[in-house]
């Protein structure tokens, strides 16, 4: 096991501490604190058991987060009250993301009912500078400051990566806790810098976002009811660590086995290669995924025996149908199941056009679709299965996130030569 001995402290905020992990060069512990607070610190007060909940809360979103493919610090829970991180320099700036007009953005927007909707998500971001309560920066100076962070100049590029990073974030999260009835209406994050390379740093917990059941402000489960309070009571703060640990015990709802199934009908075993690489597709998305062989030409009964029974075993299920030449599978699937199919033809170049256009050339009625690639038919398969599994939903939008930033690289690569 790792040895997980904190050594010197880096550094100690309000709600947590940060040591170094001598046994673990480039990795941190950050240690959470049982304090609660607000107003840039000036209300403080102590809530023994937080940082067991803050902690785990922080852990469940992260492994979220990391499960899909967003590019975080965080590595593994080291404790009830710690985890372990990669070690970065933080950038000093809050990305606040808003589905819902609450809060101080009324106070900063007069006019602007409660409850306006923001579609696309409202992006904002603030200097972290307590003295001056973190001040509103507009992109503008954000840019004309240059930051400094870890040896990275904070440029026109790392801004839109930090921008759509967060975007991104906030809306894996508000699907996720939209799974289970409770709307995300707002929340904060940070970045750090590790190795030159930025990524989602700090802490995700209660103290983040705003939080409303079922999408109603009288029950809301966040920091927001601490704020609100006119006098701090014993009594009081229990009913908020009892919020905390609510939110907490339902973040291990939005990390379900996925309740989904891909299954790829082939209408003969030559065709295997071709299936294998829609299975991989699919199962690199978190997708599970099979491979059977039937042909609707030459067993009918036995293809619309296969359909049944996966029809009849309560999974959200899409079917791939893979055959050339005369393609019956795809058409006969379609014809007798409410099920979305997808035919994916076994193109070859000396009968491209034919195999392509008998998967086209359906009867009517039939609402069969057509792609001619194998990581075309995994990723549309996954795309409808999102539509219920919001892991899988996530997976897809943060893969959609990477190839953005990996042309932004590129291009930022080529532009610099």
């Amino acid at each position: 096991m790792a040895d997980l001995t904190p050594g010197k402290l880096v550094i100690e905020g309000k709600t947590k501490q940060i040591f170094d992990l001598p046994n673990q060069p480039g990795k941190v512990l950050v240690q959470s604190k049982d304090k609660i607070t607000a107003g840039d610190g000036v209300k403080s007060d102590v809530m023994e058991g937080k940082s067991a909940i803050s902690n785990a809360t922080t852990c469940k979103v992260f492994e979220l987060l990391n499960i899909v493919g967003i590019k975080t610090h965080f590595i593994k829970k080291a404790s009830e009250t710690a985890f372990v991180s990669l070690k970065c320099d933080m950038v000093p700036i809050e990305w606040v993301t808003r589905r819902v007009a609450t809060g101080s953005f009324l106070k900063r927007n007069v006019g602007v009912p409660e409850g306006f909707r923001f579609n696309p998500l409202k992006l904002e971001t603030f200097f972290k500078d307590d003295a001056n309560h973190d001040p509103q920066w507009s992109e503008e100076q954000l840019l004309s400051a240059t930051l400094q962070v870890g040896g990275l100049t904070i440029g026109k590029d790392e801004i839109e990566f930090m921008n759509r990073t967060t975007v991104t974030v906030f809306e894996i999260l508000e699907k996720a806790w939209a799974s289970i009835d409770c709307a995300l209406i707002d929340m904060k994050i940070e970045f750090g810098v590790n190795e030159g390379e930025l990524m989602v740093s700090d802490v995700i917990d209660s103290d983040s976002w705003r939080l409303w059941p079922s999408g109603d402000k009288r029950h809301m489960k966040d920091k927001q009811v601490y704020r609100n309070l006119q006098v701090v009571t014993p009594e009081a703060l229990e009913i908020i660590k009892s919020n905390f640990q609510w939110t907490a015990e339902r973040l291990d709802l939005l990390l379900p086995a996925p309740k989904a199934l891909v299954v790829v009908l082939m209408g003969s075993p030559t065709d295997e290669e071709h299936c294998k690489k829609i299975v991989k597709t699919c199962r690199d998305l978190g997708v599970p995924a099979q491979m059977r062989v039937t042909s609707a030409h030459k067993g009918t009964a036995q293809t619309l025996a296969i359909l049944a029974q996966y029809e009849g075993s309560g999974v959200p299920t899409v079917f791939v149908a893979v055959a050339g030449r005369s393609n019956g599978l795809g058409p006969v699937l379609s014809a007798n199941t409410a099920y979305p199919v997808i035919n994916c033809p076994p193109v070859k170049s000396d009968t491209v056009a034919r195999d392509i256009w008998s998967s086209l050339d359906v009867p009517s009625g039939l609402g069969c679709t057509t792609v001619m690639y194998p990581e075309a038919a995994g990723l549309a398969a996954a795309n409808i299965l999102g539509l219920t599994d919001h892991v899988i939903w996530g997976r897809l939008r943060a893969r959609a996130l990477n190839n953005y930033l990996s042309l932004n690289v590129a291009d930022k690569k080529l532009r610099d030569f």
